[in-house]
């Protein structure tokens, strides 16, 4: 009798064990980030400027997953990685960004949280050093979602974020691609950053940052700070963050028309993304690429162009860094 009174509180005492630990609620984590879409043909791009730009690919991915393992949310990953991308001067955002036809630098950024939808943006700014910052300072600082011109710059100011000089997007290869932007008459359609990101919460981010278009006029604004056509994300159905013509991303509101598709009819990412991508943006006339990442982890980066700057780590730690087809 005794020994099967011991047998059972010892059972008991493992059951309670068993019960009272805590559980592993480990979830995966997962990032993607890209550079812009266009023509990137491997024979004209330099192996040095080849290197240099899948090395800050690399550094942004890299930097924004350390946040995700760190336990930081989508959001704080998304920022980290596209202020990266935004001061180097290989890419078309922050330092770098492209010149408007009169010469000078106006910028874009959004960025969107899947848990509430929250989202911030701004629009045409000259003289915010990181756009992304401004447009997570609107999201979680502001009653709105999308300021533009001086009063985005102003109300930046008075969160604390660094303004610069417009000078300080300068750089020699812009300027040389506006001048022969002018000599042809015509905008140079594509460039873009952006970000895409779980954390281990579960909760999907998207944000994307632009100089736009070179050569752009008359205060010309793309899809990058329009939520739906550039960024977007839902927990519900995935996160985007898209680089192209901005004008055709609009008018077919890629971003959300991705994810739409995943909630609705049931698609896989991989799978809307290339119907909008593929079947329904290219043949209207439209170019460029998303990336996709849903709240499995799971991640697709869809081009219709010549090469996608693009970089990813998966749930299982794989890397990915790639530039063509």
């Amino acid at each position: 009798m005794k020994r099967r009174l011991t047998a059972t509180l010892a059972l008991l005492t493992t059951l309670f064990t068993a019960l009272s630990a805590p559980a592993d609620t480990a979830k995966p984590i997962a990032i993607a980030v890209h550079g812009g879409a266009g023509t990137m043909r491997k024979d004209q791009l330099d192996e040095a400027l080849e290197q240099r730009i899948t090395a800050k690919l690399r550094e942004a991915t890299e930097a924004g997953h350390a946040r995700l393992a760190a336990g930081a949310s989508a959001v704080d990953a998304v920022v980290a990685a596209i202020a990266i991308l935004e001061a180097s001067p290989l890419f078309n955002a922050g330092v770098g960004a492209v010149y408007t036809w009169d010469g000078t630098h106006e910028l874009d950024a959004s960025i969107m949280t899947g848990d509430t939808r929250a989202a911030g943006a701004v629009a045409g700014v000259r003289t915010i050093a990181s756009p992304i910052h401004a447009a997570r300072a609107v999201m979680e600082h502001s009653p709105h979602v999308l300021l533009s011109g001086t009063g985005a710059e102003a109300f930046a100011q008075s969160q604390g974020l660094k303004m610069v000089a417009n000078s300080h997007f300068d750089t020699p290869e812009r300027l040389e691609a506006l001048q022969r932007a002018k000599a042809r008459a015509e905008a140079d359609k594509h460039g873009t950053v952006g970000a895409v990101a779980l954390d281990a919460q579960g909760n999907l981010a998207a944000g994307t940052s632009t100089g736009g278009m070179t050569g752009k006029r008359w205060g010309r604004v793309g899809d990058s700070p329009i939520i739906g056509a550039g960024t977007f994300a839902d927990n519900a159905s995935c996160a985007v963050s898209a680089t192209g013509h901005g004008e055709y991303f609009i008018r077919y509101n890629v971003a959300a028309d991705i994810c739409a598709r995943v909630a609705y009819k049931g698609l896989s990412i991989e799978a809307a993304g290339h119907e909008v991508i593929q079947q329904t943006l290219l043949p209207a006339g439209g170019t460029g690429g998303v990336i996709i990442l849903d709240a499995a982890g799971n991640i697709s980066m869809p081009f219709n162009t010549e090469g996608m700057y693009r970089a990813a780590i998966d749930p299982s730690g794989k890397r990915f860094v790639g530039i063509y087809r």
